[in-house]
C-alpha cells in the first residue's frame, strides 16, 4: 500500500525534521495511528511534495517526521478536465466533489442552474462552497494525489458559456444529445470542460447558450445518471480515453 498523504504549508526541510500538529496530526497519530519507520508523503495539494519517515507519534496529535527527501513536483496532468458541476440536494454535492476527486478530475466549479432547488446564497452559500473544497482536500490526500482539484466560486449560466467558449473541447452531458461521448474527438493538449446538469435537467435557454459557446449535448449511455454520478462516470470515460489512465 502506498504511503498515506498529509498536507503541510513548509516543505523546503530537506533532511530536517518537521512537525505535524493539529488536525493533520491529529489524523495521523489518532485515526491512522501512524507509528516509529512508517512512510508518509507530505504536499502542499498543488503538486509539490516531498516523503519522509515517521520518527516518533506523541500524545494525540503530534507527529514528528524526519529524513525528508527533496521536494519534487506532478506536472499538470494534460489535457486538463474540468466539470461544470450543477448544485445537487443534500449533502450530494460533496459526494460528486469526492467521487471525481478519487478518480482524477483537475478542477470542479459549481453551476448554479436555472432548474437546481439548491441555490448557494449569502453565508450559507459560502459555508457549502467551504464544504466542497474540504471534501476535495480530503478525498485527495484519501485517494494520495499530491495535485487535489481546484473548486472554484459557484458560477453563473453565462460564466459557464465563458469557459465553455474558451476550451479546446466542450461537452453537455444532456439526453438529446446525438452523439456518445465515448466516441467523440478528443484533444490531446489543452482544456476539456463538461457540464453536468441539475436534476431537472439543463434548460433550453442554458443548452442553447452554451452551444452558442461552442458545446454540443452528448450522452453517456442508455441511462440517466443522476448528477452527482455522471460526473464521475463522464470523466473515467474521459481519463481512459485520453491515455491519462494508461
Amino acid at each position: 500500500m502506498t504511503a498515506p498523504v498529509f498536507v503541510v504549508e513548509e516543505l523546503d526541510r530537506v533532511g530536517a525534521e518537521l512537525v505535524l500538529d493539529g488536525p493533520e496530526g491529529r489524523h495521523a497519530v489518532s485515526v491512522k495511528r501512524l507509528r516509529p519507520g512508517e512512510e508518509v508523503v507530505l504536499t502542499d495539494g498543488h503538486g509539490r511534495w516531498t516523503e519522509g519517515v515517521v520518527k516518533a507519534a506523541e500524545g494525540k496529535d503530534r507527529l514528528v517526521v524526519s529524513e525528508l527527501a527533496a521536494v519534487r513536483e506532478e506536472p499538470e496532468a494534460r489535457p486538463r478536465i474540468t466539470v461544470v458541476q450543477a448544485l445537487p440536494k443534500g449533502d450530494r454535492g460533496e459526494l460528486a466533489v469526492e467521487t471525481m476527486t478519487e478518480v482524477g478530475v483537475d478542477a470542479i466549479v459549481p453551476w448554479a442552474a436555472a432548474r437546481c432547488i439548491t441555490q448557494w446564497k449569502g453565508e450559507r452559500g459560502l459555508k457549502a462552497l467551504g464544504k466542497w473544497r474540504a471534501t476535495a482536500r480530503e478525498a485527495g490526500k484519501q485517494s494520495r494525489r499530491v495535485r487535489f482539484p481546484e473548486v472554484a466560486d459557484a458560477a453563473t449560466s453565462t460564466q459557464v458559456a465563458s469557459l465553455l467558449a474558451d476550451a479546446d473541447f466542450a461537452a453537455v452531458l444532456h439526453e438529446s444529445g446525438d452523439a456518445p461521448l465515448a466516441t467523440a474527438e478528443l484533444p490531446t493538449e489543452g482544456d476539456i470542460v463538461l457540464v453536468v446538469g441539475p436534476e431537472g435537467g439543463v434548460s433550453p435557454e442554458e443548452l442553447a447558450l452554451f452551444t452558442r459557446a461552442g458545446a454540443r449535448p452528448y450522452r453517456l449511455g442508455r441511462s440517466v445518471l443522476r448528477t452527482s454520478t455522471a460526473g464521475t462516470a463522464a470523466t473515467a470515460l474521459l481519463l481512459g480515453r485520453t491515455g491519462r489512465w494508461d
